[in-house]
């Protein structure tokens, strides 16, 4: 009886430490580990505006990509954890961050899916289309534009080209991860005839699919299912 009353607690003080530490990974990174009898699964959300080198207002809701990167290389990492989900609700921000986060998930050995809710606008389309399969749910949007900035802006022709190659970046990037093709996907940009006071195009749910950005239309459930699957895919390989 003392023994498995000592097993009983021990097992409750693993439960307590592993509750407390999901808690914190929660409120730091806005990350969960989600356990199972035969896998793990890495929850990670991106959320609010995309933090770059210079530190955004207080009062704006931001993912850090100094937290995201080494959070990234130790999912990889990990052999405990088997998929990564990527919850996206952003308005977008720094593009080169962005970048980095998406060129790293699409890096990536193990499974990933990601799921648009919400928004995934501007470089959030990038990092949307980083995973090896993208859900969107039907009410999502994403925003497409060309490059902007803010501040000021030096008038001279090397601005502009600096301009077109980051936008290429982009479009490689985007293009080379999803059904879209690089054509279309610059008439989406260029669009001047949907924003009012910009130019791009705003792509609902389904139109995301039947444009080629994002492979599915569905829900939390049908995320988890497709990386599920992936998962027991590379089982099978090995």
């Amino acid at each position: 009886m003392k023994n498995s009353k000592s097993n009983t607690n021990d097992e409750e003080k693993e439960l307590s430490v592993g509750t407390q530490e999901q808690y914190e990974r929660i409120q730091n990174i806005g990350s969960v580990i989600v356990p199972s009898k035969d896998k793990k699964i890495y929850c990670l959300t991106i959320i609010g505006q995309i933090e770059g080198h210079n530190y955004l207002p207080k009062e704006n809701k931001t993912t850090k990509y100094e937290h995201i990167i080494p959070e990234l290389v130790a999912i990889e990492e990990d052999p405990e954890i088997q998929g990564l989900l990527i919850l996206l609700n952003t308005v977008g921000g720094d593009i080169e961050a962005g970048l980095a986060i998406a060129e790293l998930v699409a890096g990536m050995s193990k499974p990933t899916v990601s799921m648009v809710i919400g928004g995934g606008h501007s470089i959030g389309v990038p990092l949307a289309v980083s995973a090896d399969e993208s859900f969107i749910a039907r009410s999502a949007t994403m925003t497409v534009h060309p490059v902007r900035t803010n501040g000021m802006t030096i008038g001279v022709v090397q601005t502009f080209e600096y301009f077109q190659k980051m936008q290429k970046r982009i479009s490689d990037f985007v293009v080379s991860n999803s059904n879209i093709s690089e054509k279309r996907f610059y008439e989406l940009c260029m669009n001047t005839k949907e924003l009012v006071l910009d130019i791009g195009s705003v792509v609902e749910g389904e139109q995301a699919v039947k444009e080629g950005l994002i492979d599915h239309v569905g829900t939390l459930s049908d995320a988890l299912e497709a990386l599920n699957k992936l998962i027991k895919k590379k089982k099978k390989q090995k």
